[in-house]
């Protein structure tokens, strides 16, 4: 065996590198679902204090999703970059922008202070972590997939992935936390707090060592001159696949995390402690139910998993706002718990691997990328769409558009091959089995 030939048991940093992939995703998923929760409750009367309530909530989502515009072409650079020079190098840059722009956050001054400069700052700012968030996942997904034992690398996939929920639950429950304090430091501590995280995540990536399935490639020739275009023009079936199963993922995270909390707390302002608490508690559940359904992909494959929840979630559209409608504690607790914790959970698990095997080494990064961020685009639009349905045709028009963006999840995986069925499975286990004995 070649000293640059991937090892099918993994690379001896395998865990390492999946922990730290994880941990700079969940840094990267706080900087950014820390804007998504400010613009819920803080940021139309911040930055648009002349609009009507209406009106400052589109304005405010109208800059939540600037950030998603920016990410496809996050991801192309990024996946470039990631394919033609390494996975390690773009992990460690994009962090550093990220956590930049959201420090910069906390330091704005506000409508009150500068007027309309304002707003424009915050949508440049704004647009500076979309373009580093869609560098970072595949990045950090390919890392730990490809350092990771072949007959395990659903699991491992999903260990970044958990660090999705691990941000979401630090921001929802920095901003519970905050929620007491006086004034505009209600939403800035969440963002000047992450500058201490990304410090804790670049050091951590500093020490990782390169995909071994990139150092082969390199070492044989293989790395393509331009990954971006032979992505386009080879693998654009699998790019609109991953779009679509990506969709459902998306929209079923800020349609609920995002657009329902605002919906509820403009309703019944007092649940706002409760629904914060509650996505915080769902999102620390979700953080195992990724991990489990990673590694259960592993044993059954990647699909039967996607096509539950995508039917769980066309059957979840209405039933969230009938048991929220009336704003009891309860029932919103459990609607954030099932909608954030099992049903967005158990498909983000199953993406990590899912996604990556649609693409060869050679243009894996840029292929999930660009698939994974143009859906997140269309994901960031979700809150925005469901405010301005909701004040059209009021709550179903919330639930239509979750149920729309979960059929064609289920269209979607429908028609994706699976990568890792049964013929696979006992090939790999095989070679696992054949390397472990020869090192014995």
């Amino acid at each position: 065996m070649s000293t640059t030939q991937p090892s099918v048991l993994g690379s001896k940093d395998r865990n390492k590198t999946a922990i730290a992939a994880a941990l700079g995703t969940s840094v990267e998923n706080y900087d950014f679902i820390a804007y998504g929760t400010a613009s819920a409750l803080y940021f139309s009367a911040v930055f648009f204090p002349e609009s009507d309530r209406f009106i400052g909530t589109l304005l405010s989502f109208a800059t939540l999703a600037v950030g998603f515009l920016m990410r496809p072409l996050g991801g192309a650079v990024g996946g470039y970059l990631a394919d033609r020079f390494g996975r390690k190098p773009v992990l460690v840059a994009a962090m550093l922008v990220m956590g930049g722009a959201t420090f910069l956050i906390g330091l704005l001054p506000t409508y009150a202070q500068i007027g309309a400069l304002a707003p424009v700052l915050l949508v440049i700012i704004r647009m500076i972590q979309g373009l580093a968030f869609g560098a970072e996942w595949g990045g950090a997904i390919t890392m730990a997939y490809e350092h990771a034992p072949w007959n395990r690398r659903g699991m491992y996939a999903a260990i970044p992935q958990a660090g999705n929920p691990l941000g979401i639950a630090l921001a929802s429950g920095m901003f519970l936390l905050c929620a007491q304090l006086e004034g505009d430091w209600k939403w800035r501590i969440p963002f000047l707090l992450s500058a201490v995280l990304v410090i804790v995540a670049l050091i951590v990536r500093s020490r990782l060592s390169e995909s071994p399935e990139f150092e082969e490639a390199k070492a044989s020739g293989k790395i393509e001159k331009n990954p971006f275009l032979t992505t386009l023009r080879r693998d654009w079936r699998s790019i609109l696949r991953v779009i679509g199963l990506r969709v459902v993922e998306s929209f079923a995270y800020y349609s609920t995390a995002t657009y329902l909390l605002n919906y509820l707390s403009e309703r019944f302002p007092d649940i706002r402690p409760t629904a914060l608490g509650a996505i915080t508690a769902a999102s620390i559940l979700a953080i195992f139910v990724t991990f489990l359904s990673g590694a259960l992909t592993d044993r059954i494959g990647r699909r039967p998993i996607y096509i539950v929840g995508c039917i769980v979630a066309i059957l979840f559209a209405f039933p969230m706002y009938l048991l929220t409608n009336d704003g009891t504690p309860a029932l919103v607790v459990a609607v954030f718990i099932f909608g954030i914790g099992i049903i967005h959970a158990s498909l983000t698990g199953t993406q990590g691997s899912l996604l990556t095997e649609q693409f060869g080494t050679s243009t894996r990064t840029s292929g999930a990328s660009l698939g994974y961020q143009i859906a997140a685009t269309l994901g960031g639009f979700a809150p925005l769409l469901a405010a301005a349905l909701v004040g059209w045709i009021g709550w179903p028009g919330a639930s239509l558009l979750y149920m729309a963006a979960a059929i064609i999840g289920l269209i979607a995986i429908l028609v994706t091959r699976e990568t890792y069925g049964p013929a696979e499975r006992a090939r790999i286990n095989a070679l696992v089995a054949a390397e472990r004995a020869e090192h014995r």
